[in-house]
């Protein structure tokens, strides 16, 4: 990790970083000790206030590094908005309000609010009702709010962007700055990003003063560990391997993922037909049942989670077995963010991706040579996997 362009040591204990009672009490809970880097790197920062740029491979602890930061600010005797987290999707947004209720677990009074599209209006009015510190809101569902006065961000002290690559590049910087510029009182800004793309640049620009910045490389201390596989078949044996490749490594939660939503839903039908508890999530899906299917997947009561990339962000999930690419990502991000749903929280992980064309096996290496990483070949013959030489 550096910090400010110099090598600084971000895993540090929890108890060095002077954390409340309550937010101790939280982490324990949860078994949680050694901050990760990117932790270690930006919680010092945003208690004092500081604004921070930091980019950071995605399952390396960002909404802790900045959640636990949130929560300690919080004023539970103050009933104004006092923080604000800005995520490019919902799955993103209700699982960085699922963390922050985490922490807030020990703190009476201390209270969190999530708006997001494709859900009731009347339901987010009177969540705000309730008077949250915290807030937790997709860029358009927010403004959706402002539009409405449902909502007044005038005594926001806190704001992060998280993701912050993936919600400019998603068109929202117009949204984004619109926000930014109704909190006049606004202390600090943190922007937390896989990528420092020119449109976040420009942010920090605008709208940060001398930012700290923190950089942690995945290449270093945080590269999950996970073992990669590319296997060549035919294409028609591609479901049936799917299943037996679940099976066979008796994985309790695996993710496969599609690049067609008609691909996601005939197959997770496909996988409930050999036996496998399998459920579906993608954009055309109502959000009602998306959430309701992350929940089971999350609790481990369902087995396999069939999506497409809208899940690669935003799901945040610390013990995922498997990832199965079902299809070869069209882009060497989606790679990256599909496999890191596994091997998170320093546990094992695995992906395998199928490949059933010359085509296929060319995009694969690219994908290998764009990531630096190195996938061990195997093909699958007649119902045996054999290790290719």
């Amino acid at each position: 990790m550096e910090i400010n362009g110099q090598p600084a040591h971000g895993a540090v204990g929890y108890d060095t970083l002077g954390l409340s009672p309550e937010i101790m009490r939280a982490l324990n809970k949860k078994g949680y000790q050694i901050a990760t880097p990117v932790q270690g790197g930006a919680i010092p920062y945003l208690m004092d206030w500081r604004d921070i740029i930091a980019k950071a491979p995605t399952g390396t602890g960002k909404t802790f590094a900045f959640g636990i930061p949130m929560v300690e600010h919080a004023e539970p005797e103050n009933e104004a908005v006092q923080a604000l987290v800005l995520a490019p999707t919902r799955e993103l947004a209700l699982q960085i309000e699922s963390e922050l209720r985490t922490l807030c677990e020990f703190k009476p009074g201390v209270r969190v609010a999530c708006l997001y599209g494709g859900a009731s209006m009347d339901k987010q009015v009177r969540a705000l009702a309730k008077k949250p510190q915290i807030v937790v809101a997709t860029p358009g569902r927010l403004a959706d709010h402002l539009g409405r006065k449902t909502l007044r961000l005038d005594r926001v002290r806190t704001v992060v962007l998280d993701e912050a690559d993936r919600m400019l590049d998603m068109g929202f910087i117009e949204d984004v700055t619109r926000i930014l510029d109704k909190m006049p009182h606004r202390r600090n800004l943190g922007m937390f990003s896989a990528t420092l793309s020119i449109e976040v640049m420009d942010i920090s620009w605008v709208y940060q003063r001398d930012p700290v910045e923190i950089t942690v490389q995945a290449v270093k201390e945080d590269r999950p560990d996970i073992q990669q596989y590319r296997i060549e078949l035919d294409w028609r044996d591609k479901t049936d391997l799917t299943g037996k490749l679940i099976e066979a490594g008796g994985y309790e939660r695996a993710i496969v993922f599609c690049n067609t939503k008609a691909m996601a839903d005939r197959l997770a039908a496909l996988l409930r037909a050999q036996g496998l508890d399998a459920g579906c999530i993608h954009g055309d899906i109502r959000q009602s049942i998306r959430e309701r299917t992350l929940t089971r997947f999350r609790r481990g009561k369902l087995r396999v989670l069939v999506a497409t990339d809208v899940a690669a962000r935003g799901l945040d999930i610390d013990d995922v077995d498997a990832v199965i690419n079902y299809d070869v990502p069209e882009e060497n991000e989606y790679y990256i963010h599909r496999i890191g749903r596994t091997g998170r929280a320093k546990r094992h992980g695995v992906s395998y991706t199928l490949l059933t064309s010359i085509a296929e096996s060319v995009r694969m290496n690219d994908i290998e040579r764009a990531t630096r990483g190195q996938a061990a070949r195997l093909r699958y013959e007649n119902g045996v996997l054999l290790e290719v030489e």
